[in-house]
């Protein structure tokens, strides 16, 4: 019962956000919602560390790679929230389902990972899956989805580098820096075009800086009480819960190709995922 309460968490968090960062689309640019969602996760993150009297946790002398993960990091970001207000919910949400099989290749040659015939069968149903999604020759491919296939790689990339930080770094020392350093990226780059909130565009920019913290809590947390597969299919319902939202509040068309292609994903994501565990057990 915990995983599900969890779980529940996550799902709502990633709709959530992605509402919010719908609702600001065309209204406050990417940069500067990137930019105060670094802003209000340093301040619950600075927080918590006073609170707890744990600031000793995130001393690190791997500040260069902590940089390089959230370069990536950053740019992934990017990525999704620009998808977001280009495509519809469901598209996105899938196309971003291929982060595992990235992942798998990214690992592979940063890591040295060993490429073996349950990871390359996990890579083409990937693969499959986005092709059923994107369906090249059928229609007019969407530039916006090589967009979301870009953020992601650089997703798969901030991974693999935060697998390696993890063999020395906290968790906290990892969101910690991932605010810190994102901050002044997300600042500089939405000087150009600065405008101040106004109205209700707070009130969203807070729901994104908020849930996008409350997302990978509430997994991490459900990650405590099961294994990861069943985390994962779990996490699977966020398809279609968010397809319902975008036809309930966005009025966009329902698509069984997404669908579909996410079914093959989560299919491959759950070959990658007993591969990992025949390994660690």
């Amino acid at each position: 019962m915990s995983v599900v309460l969890w779980m529940h968490g996550t799902l709502v968090s990633f709709c959530l956000m992605a509402i919010g960062a719908r609702e600001l689309s065309g209204e406050v640019t990417v940069y500067q919602m990137l930019f105060f969602r670094s802003v209000i996760g340093l301040l619950c993150i600075s927080a918590i560390l006073f609170f707890t009297n744990k600031s000793a946790s995130i001393q690190t002398e791997r500040l260069a790679l902590h940089s390089f993960r959230n370069i990536f990091h950053f740019a992934g970001q990017f990525g999704w929230f620009l998808g977001i207000g280009l495509l519809p919910l469901a598209e996105v949400f899938a196309l971003e389902f291929t982060v595992p099989i990235w992942t798998l290749l990214v690992a592979a040659i940063a890591l040295n990972e060993k490429i073996t015939a349950r990871k390359l069968a996990a890579v083409f149903l990937g693969i499959t899956g986005v092709l059923v999604i994107v369906r090249p020759g059928y229609a007019m491919i969407d530039p916006a989805s090589f967009i979301v296939l870009g953020a992601a790689i650089c997703y798969a990339i901030a991974h693999t580098s935060t697998k390696s930080l993890s063999t020395s770094e906290s968790a906290l020392s990892i969101l910690f820096y991932m605010c810190l350093i994102q901050l002044p990226i997300g600042f500089v780059l939405s000087l150009p075009s600065w405008s101040w909130p106004i109205g209700n565009q707070w009130l969203w920019l807070s729901v994104v800086g908020l849930t996008a913290l409350t997302a990978h809590y509430c997994m991490a947390k459900a990650m405590l009480f099961a294994e990861v597969t069943t985390v994962v299919t779990i996490d699977f319902l966020r398809l279609p819960l968010i397809a319902l939202v975008g036809v309930l509040l966005y009025q966009e068309q329902f698509e069984m190709s997404l669908m579909i292609g996410g079914f093959l994903m989560l299919m491959g994501n759950f070959l990658s995922l007993k591969q990992a565990a025949r390994y660690s057990a």
